[in-house]
């Protein structure tokens, strides 16, 4: 497959399946089994890979990594208020407390896991770090971003991308194992259907094969994706709350 797009394009096709699947949890709420949500979630599942993938990539292109790491940080905490109110779990302010209401999962926004895989892949690629203490810091970061939307899948699928950066073959694997992980858990726990359109992020992969490893020859509109693609995802939530208290 020829590699003709670069990672704002890939960027923009994430969104664009973002907004898709996020509109389908608000016109059909719960797991609807239309035919047309079901097409709109499956469309969707290509968006978690692609942010997984592409914040493991700004682990090897960023200038600084501590500012890098505090961004998704402080965006995931921005998000947590946006996701919550968007959800159809949101009862009133209490809500925006973590475990307020005794659920365990999608407690948060997948923000929070993706900043936590970035501190995953730095950790795994840190030279002062022995690696079973590498591997109980990895231990704890699953526990920390468990329940958040995709969970620690989207952590671990952050490391799968960054440790094999340069294996595609690889990183595909890991994120498909990773995930099959998450659909059983979703299928026997949450949704029979809906655990199996989970694995519908295989359909990430042919999008990412043609990244050309680059971003955008204008320099402007390079620095307008970078922040409208952290700012859209909390934005649009809002939004969508805000149209469904309306209605």
């Amino acid at each position: 497959m020829k590699k003709t797009l670069n990672s704002n394009i890939i960027k923009l096709i994430a969104i664009i399946a973002m907004t898709i699947d996020h509109i389908a949890w608000a016109v059909f709420p719960g797991y609807s089994t239309e035919i047309v949500p079901i097409i709109m979630h499956i469309i969707g599942r290509i968006t978690c890979p692609i942010m997984c993938y592409f914040v493991a990539e700004g682990f090897f292109h960023t200038k600084d990594i501590n500012k890098y790491t505090c961004r998704l940080f402080v965006f995931a905490v921005i998000s947590h208020f946006a996701y919550v109110f968007a959800s159809a779990d949101f009862i009133d302010l209490k809500s925006f407390i973590p475990f307020y209401y005794g659920r365990v999962l999608n407690q948060t926004s997948v923000m929070w896991s993706l900043a936590w895989g970035l501190v995953m892949l730095r950790v795994a690629n840190s030279t002062r770090l022995k690696q079973a203490l590498k591997t109980v810091i990895i231990i704890l970061i699953c526990l920390i971003s468990f329940p958040s939307d995709w969970s620690c899948i989207a952590s671990l699928c952050v490391l799968a991308f960054g440790t094999n950066r340069g294996n595609l073959k690889a990183q595909a694997l890991w994120m498909i194992f990773y995930v099959a992980i998450y659909s059983i858990v979703y299928f026997f726990a949450l949704d029979k259907l809906y655990g199996v359109i989970q694995m519908a992020v295989v359909l990430a992969v042919p999008v990412i094969m043609t990244y050309n490893g680059q971003r955008g020859k204008d320099a402007r509109i390079n620095k307008f994706i970078k922040w409208a693609f952290y700012v859209y995802y909390p934005v649009h939530l809002a939004l969508i709350g805000i149209v469904q208290s309306i209605i």
